[in-house]
């Protein structure tokens, strides 16, 4: 394989020159570097940027955390995605305060058999927080390899991706390793883009393969996806006499664990939709509704699949809720809804349902 010269100055001048300075940039606290670092995995900064202003002021220390319920720590992740980072972030956090002396690991063995965290957000947090001289590679980072060497490889699979973290490590700044993971990210996601690089710009294109031999946009080699599966999926708001509606709590253990939901479930061959949703509301509550009317249709896309939310206001005949295929279940108001965490899709049930109301 051809050989990349040493690249670490050019990065660290280029990042030394003006890098982005973004909060938890500001010091080197492993809490907060750790928070950050589970909020970025497959999030956007500006995204994550209100969530965790708001996270460290509502939950600043790791002992705060701990103290927190997990509904609160729910609450304060909701619309963020992903919600096992926020259960795993919780659990990790009470391991560190109960068993380490509220100690957060300095290696990347200790990190790594925390809940929630991986090789990279590992190795992140040990390079940035505590100057561990380890690579970190991202998606962000894989990209800037595959072009930096000009790798036909497929980066799916397992020998590409062991290769990336080998090939980073050999360009890393051992003094300064922190900064220097941090400045590929930020290159990957200033410069170096999927679709649209800034060749002309990069402090590493003198070094850059892929750019001498005009292939950066063929570069990373990734296969195909097959087509994303689609399912149809059910929703009631099932009212009782009093006018107070049901919401149920989802297992832990499962997708979107934790959150609360209009209770429902997906579509199975045959049926109408009103037959599914009597179906999963007996299945999950021992409960017999009568379906009114379809309230709204919601379009939601989640990470390997996509689904079409039907949500019918329905009524309540026979029957009292019983946690059959829940965790939990409460009967509320409107006012009510913004004391729980909900998914994004439920959310726009509510709103709805709230425009409908007033």
């Amino acid at each position: 394989m051809s050989q990349i010269p040493e690249i670490a100055p050019a990065l660290l001048s280029w990042w030394d020159s003006g890098h982005t300075h973004w909060p938890w940039r500001d010091n080197r606290d492993p809490y907060a570097i750790w928070v950050v670092e589970v909020m970025l995995q497959q999030t956007q900064i500006a995204t994550v940027l209100p969530y965790y202003l708001r996270w460290m002021k509502r939950f600043p220390t790791l002992t705060d955390l701990v103290d927190a319920s997990l509904d609160d720590v729910l609450k304060a992740w909701e619309g963020l995605g992903y919600y096992s980072r926020a259960r795993n972030l919780h659990t990790a956090a009470g391991i560190v305060v109960e068993r380490l002396d509220g100690h957060i690991p300095q290696t990347l063995e200790g990190l790594m058999n925390l809940p929630g965290i991986g090789r990279y957000s590992a190795s992140a947090i040990a390079s940035i927080a505590f100057n561990l001289a380890v690579p970190a590679v991202d998606g962000n980072v894989t990209r800037i390899i595959s072009r930096l060497f000009d790798l036909p490889d497929d980066i799916g699979k397992p020998a590409t991706k062991d290769k990336m973290w080998n090939l980073a490590g050999g360009l890393l700044s051992l003094d300064r390793p922190g900064d220097f993971n941090q400045a590929l990210m930020e290159l990957g996601q200033t410069i170096c883009l999927p679709s649209t690089p800034d060749c002309q710009k990069c402090p590493l294109s003198t070094a850059c393969l892929a750019y001498r031999r005009g292939t950066q946009l063929e570069r990373p080699v990734r296969q195909k996806r097959p087509p994303t599966p689609h399912f149809q999926v059910t929703a009631g708001i099932i009212y009782r006499d009093d006018g107070w509606f049901l919401i149920t709590k989802r297992p832990l253990n499962g997708l979107l664990g934790g959150l609360w939901e209009f209770p429902g479930g997906k579509q199975e061959d045959g049926e109408s939709l009103e037959d599914s949703l009597r179906r999963e509301i007996m299945e999950e509550l021992g409960i017999d509704i009568e379906v009114d009317r379809r309230l709204v249709v919601v379009d939601h896309a989640y990470t390997h699949f996509r689904i079409t939310l039907h949500a019918f206001i329905a009524q309540k005949k026979e029957g009292t809720p019983q946690n059959l295929g829940v965790a939990d279940h409460a009967w509320v108001t409107l006012a009510d809804l913004e004391k729980y965490a909900f998914a994004m899709a439920d959310r726009k049930i509510i709103k709805h349902l709230a425009d409908e109301e007033s």
